[in-house]
């Protein structure tokens, strides 16, 4: 397909599909795993199940949504849509905008803590904040060069990290021990309840894909098909992660490794270069989760915000009467 001017379009069907993936599949799930295994024990995989179905209902919404109302502006334009141009809507999207700069600082200080550990450096805090202000300049050349340049290196990165995962999860399926997913292990349903809470933060970032959809060829055919196959993909991959981890990890040994259970989960597969590799993983998972969170944060200028609600009367009627001299849009 083509755009109107020839050009054409950045985003496919997979390039769609990896953009969530990656936005998905970020240092999250490496915390996530440890930390909800750690309350629902190795029915966790049962809270993944319900995470990815809460994911895939909330996808389904926001898919429509964008065809609604196709627009880089994403969650901002669906609330100006739904509510006007007033306080709520407004107040709302600044937030909105807000919350995605610091989930993006968030995620860089999540490669600086990981990348220090390569340079046995994890105590020094300057160098973390080196290797996360070095990053972020480098997706922030890289959404600059353009959503095609952005499509490619998106690509490449969630290609690796996802077969990394994947090889871990084959490999890892040989070395269950049996004992650690029988039902006599199993904690009370309750708790993996109380565990969807953390599975479900583990698929956020799928809302990126509605961000493509002036960039996307054909979206009526592909918004909801990408949509769709990249929360279907991971909610696959975190469910058999879920049962290699606590297959292979004694449930006390979770609980103490809970923020690094699925490198430690590595070893027994492995060996001690597997807990490296993990750890290498997840520095790929956070560089593609920053690139793809920063191209869902457009430019100010890309969002439809609601000038009424932000700035005072008398600015807003000013901005919005043509310049003596200008010609009106």
């Amino acid at each position: 397909m083509s755009s109107q001017n020839g050009k054409a379009k950045a985003f496919g069907l997979w390039s769609a599909i990896f953009l969530g993936i990656g936005s998905m599949v970020g240092a999250g799930i490496f915390i996530v795993i440890g930390q909800a295994g750690a309350i629902a024990g190795n029915i966790v995989w049962l809270s993944f199940v319900l995470g990815g179905i809460a994911a895939g209902l909330s996808g389904y919404s926001l898919a429509k949504l964008a065809l609604r109302y196709p627009s880089r502006g994403g969650i901002v334009e669906y609330l100006v849509q739904g509510y006007g141009e007033g306080v709520f809507s407004g107040a709302a999207s600044v937030l909105f905008y807000f919350s995605g700069l610091i989930a993006i600082a968030a995620i860089a200080k999540s490669f600086g803590t990981y990348a220090a550990t390569f340079w046995h450096a994890q105590a020094e805090g300057w160098v973390v904040d080196a290797f996360a202000l070095g990053i972020l300049g480098f997706f922030l050349l890289v959404n600059l060069v353009g959503a095609t340049f952005v499509a490619r290196s998106e690509n490449l990165i969630v290609l690796i990290k996802v077969t990394i995962l994947v090889v871990f999860a084959v490999a890892a399926l040989f070395t269950i021990k049996p004992q650690y997913l029988s039902a006599s292990a199993m904690p009370p349903l309750k708790d993996m309840l109380f565990a969807t809470g953390l599975t479900f933060f583990a698929y956020q970032g799928f809302s990126v894909i509605t961000n493509t959809v002036e960039d996307m060829e054909n979206p009526a055919r592909t918004m909801m098909r990408a949509m769709m196959g990249a929360i279907a993909i991971v909610a696959l991959l975190y469910i058999v992660t879920a049962v290699v981890v606590l297959g292979n990890l004694p449930l006390e040994k979770v609980i103490e490794t809970k923020d690094y259970a699925l490198a430690e989960a590595a070893k027994p597969v492995f060996g001690v270069w597997g807990f490296k590799i993990m750890a290498a993983t997840a520095l790929l998972a956070t560089a593609s989760a920053i690139n793809a969170s920063l191209y869902a944060t457009p430019p100010t200028s890309a969002i439809p915000w609601p000038k009424r609600a932000i700035f005072p009367r008398s600015t807003a009627t000013t901005s919005s009467a043509p310049s003596r001299g200008s010609s009106s849009a």
